[in-house]
C-alpha cells in the first residue's frame, strides 16, 4: 500500500518530536510519502493531486479540522468516486477535531495512529455522506465554486464567531475553549438583528422557514466539543443521511441564556428546543438565503460574506478508515 501523509507543522496538539514518531510508525507498515504543507490550501493541492494519480491508496490527515476539510476537498475536487479515489484517514492534531471524533477515534494522536494502524490491518473502512455547497444560481453568489464539509457549516450568527476567532489566531493568540466562549459572548453584544433575522430557509415542495438569525447545518452529531463536552444542535445528524438544520429565529439575552443551557446539556436523545427554534432532519437540498451579506462558515473555516448558499447532502461520498 501506498500512502501519502499531509502533514499541518502548525497542528495545535502536536510537537514536532510526536509528528516523527507518528511517522515512523505509519511508514513501517507502508509505503510512505510525508509533506508538511507550507501554505494554506496546501493540503487541498496534495490531496488533489493524488487524486488524479492512481498510485495513491490512502491519504493521512495529519492536523485539526482545516487540514482534514482541505485534503477533503482535494479528495473531491472532481467529485465523488468512493471506488476510484484514494481513502482518506485522520490523525487529529487539533485543538477540536470534530470529524474524526464523530468517526470514533481517540483524540489523541498517538492513540488514533494505532488505532488507525489495527483498522487497516483489519480493513475496517466505511463510506461516508458528506455536505456540499455551491453559489444559488441567479444571485450574486452564484459564481463562488462549490465547497465540501465534513461535519457542519452555519451562516449568521455562528459563523461571526468563528471570523472573531480567526481574527485572534492571525495576531498569534492560541485557538483555545476560552477564546471560543469570549467571542461568543462578543458576537452577541455586536448582533445588529437579535430579535429578528434575515435568512429565509427554502427547499422543493416545502414551506419556506423564515426570519432566522442563524443556521448551523450538520452532516454529523454532535455539532462540536467543549473541551471533553460534546454538545448536539441537531442530534439525528448521521454521516448515513441528509443534511439536519438548527435555525433559530430570536437571540434575545433570554433565548441565548435559554439555548445556550439546552446545548450545554444536550445529549444525542435531545437538543435545543422552544418556540424560537427549528429543527429539520435529513434534507437532500435546500438553500440558505439573507436580505443582507452574513458571514458563512464550514468545518470551523470563515469563508466570508454571503447572500445566498445552497446545500446538497452527498450519501456515500468517500471511503474513511476507521
Amino acid at each position: 500500500m501506498r500512502a501519502l501523509l499531509v502533514v499541518n507543522p502548525a497542528a495545535t496538539t502536536t510537537s514536532a518530536r510526536t509528528r516523527d514518531v507518528l511517522i515512523h510508525a505509519l511508514a513501517s507498515e507502508m509505503k510512505l510519502d510525508a509533506v508538511t504543507t507550507e501554505y494554506r490550501g496546501h493540503a487541498r493541492d496534495l490531496a488533489r493531486q493524488a487524486a488524479q494519480g492512481r498510485d495513491v491508496d490512502l491519504v493521512v490527515a495529519l492536523g485539526g479540522d482545516g487540514t482534514v476539510n482541505e485534503v477533503v476537498n482535494g479528495l473531491l475536487h472532481q467529485g465523488p468516486d468512493p471506488e476510484r479515489l484514494p481513502r482518506l484517514a485522520v490523525v487529529p492534531g487539533g485543538s477540536t477535531n470534530v470529524f474524526a471524533r464523530a468517526l470514533g477515534l481517540p483524540n489523541d494522536a498517538v492513540e488514533a495512529t494505532g488505532a488507525l494502524l489495527d483498522a487497516l490491518r483489519a480493513g475496517s473502512e466505511r463510506t461516508v455522506g458528506l455536505g456540499l455547497t455551491s453559489g444559488t444560481p441567479g444571485s450574486a453568489d452564484a459564481a463562488v465554486p462549490a465547497r465540501w464539509f465534513t461535519f457542519n457549516a452555519g451562516l449568521g450568527f455562528d459563523a461571526g464567531v468563528v471570523g472573531r476567532v480567526e481574527q485572534h489566531r492571525e495576531r498569534g493568540k492560541k485557538s483555545t475553549h476560552a477564546l471560543y466562549v469570549r467571542q461568543v459572548v462578543r458576537q452577541f453584544l455586536g448582533e445588529p438583528s437579535k430579535r429578528r433575522g434575515t435568512i429565509t430557509l427554502t427547499r422543493p415542495g416545502e414551506e419556506d422557514v423564515t426570519d432566522l438569525v442563524v443556521a448551523i447545518v450538520s452532516n454529523t452529531s454532535p455539532w462540536t466539543f467543549l473541551g471533553n463536552r460534546p454538545l448536539y444542535t441537531s442530534p439525528k445528524a448521521s454521516f448515513d443521511t441528509g443534511l439536519d438544520v438548527l435555525g433559530l429565529s430570536r437571540l434575545s439575552t433570554a433565548a441565548v441564556a435559554r439555548y445556550g443551557t439546552q446545548l450545554l446539556t444536550s445529549s444525542p436523545e435531545r437538543g435545543p428546543q422552544g418556540r424560537h427554534a427549528v429543527s429539520l432532519h435529513d434534507l437532500s437540498t435546500f438553500t440558505l438565503q439573507s436580505k443582507v451579506p452574513l458571514p458563512l462558515q464550514m468545518d470551523g473555516d470563515h469563508l466570508g460574506l454571503r447572500t445566498s448558499v445552497t446545500f446538497t447532502g452527498v450519501r456515500r461520498a468517500l471511503r474513511v478508515i476507521v
